[in-house]
């Protein structure tokens, strides 16, 4: 049976799903987070099908020590190639990012015209036009990769000049196609929904699935009766945070972007997983 007061699990190849982190902290304040950040092997968007599955895998038996009753898979490139695949070797629920982003921004297109960006692995698999497609057939939908969007959230240029020179060549392309609705297909991205914000314009609808999934875990857990008993005290630190490597770097990034600030972030051998 598994313990309703136990963590939820939340994973990304680096910084990207702390915005996911995030939203779960705002909207599911009585639970606890553990996070695991891939940051030795970042970014995960260039790599192949195989690597991905291997790298969540391990990284779902790290999460499984820390006994988790749940986990999210904070990264879209993660979700787009393996969530089915690691969901059904599970006997806790596993959810990605991408369903719920999807969703809302079917719910929210007028002209039927819908923007994606991702890693160059999500756009290429398809995914999202995939989901979205079944959910409304008539729509079209423009993906363009957006590769350098990673590094540079990374490196903290979330304003700067060379970031919005790199957005403005990226997001022309999408603008050229009349869409009304677009949707940040990487958890890096929220992190610069200013930006973006600024080069679509106010009649562009911006999808963050960060905050979609957090709604979705809300409900998949209050389904299967395993919300967190809000008077249940805490054993410790209520989130923990773990790297692969540079865990100085990552809770400097991280306290500066959560509602809270990160005490620790602890670095692990994942390879050993």
């Amino acid at each position: 049976m598994i313990d309703r007061n136990a963590p939820v699990g939340v994973f990304d190849s680096g910084v990207g799903g702390l915005t996911v982190a995030r939203e779960i902290m705002r909207q599911l304040p009585d639970e606890r987070i553990i996070y695991f950040g891939d940051t030795a092997r970042v970014p995960y968007g260039s790599k192949s099908r195989d690597t991905i599955l291997r790298y969540s895998r391990q990284i779902i038996r790290f999460l499984r020590t820390k006994e988790v009753k749940a986990i999210v898979i904070a990264c879209n490139t993660a979700t787009a190639l393996t969530l089915d695949t690691v969901a059904a070797e599970s006997d806790i629920p596993i959810i990605g990012v991408i369903n719920a982003g999807a969703r809302t921004a079917v719910e929210s297109t007028r002209n039927g015209r819908i923007g994606v960006i991702g890693t160059e692995a999500t756009i290429g698999s398809g995914i999202y036009t995939e989901v979205m497609k079944k959910m409304k057939p008539g729509i079209q939908v423009f993906g363009k990769s957006c590769p350098l969007f990673c590094p540079l959230v990374e490196e903290g240029w979330l304003h700067d000049p060379v970031t919005d020179e790199v957005a403005s060549r990226y997001l022309s392309v999408l603008k050229e196609k009349y869409i009304d609705t677009l949707v940040l297909g990487c958890t890096h991205y929220p992190l610069l929904r200013s930006t973006m914000r600024r080069l679509m314009g106010e009649d562009v609808t911006l999808v963050n699935p960060a905050y979609e999934t957090a709604i979705e875990l809300r409900g998949l857990l209050a389904e299967n009766g395993l919300s967190r008993d809000p008077f249940a005290p805490f054993a410790g630190e209520k989130h923990q945070f773990f790297v692969s490597d540079l865990a100085e770097k990552f809770t400097d990034f991280a306290s500066s972007i959560l509602p809270e600030d990160v005490k620790e972030t602890k670095k692990i051998n994942i390879e050993e997983y």
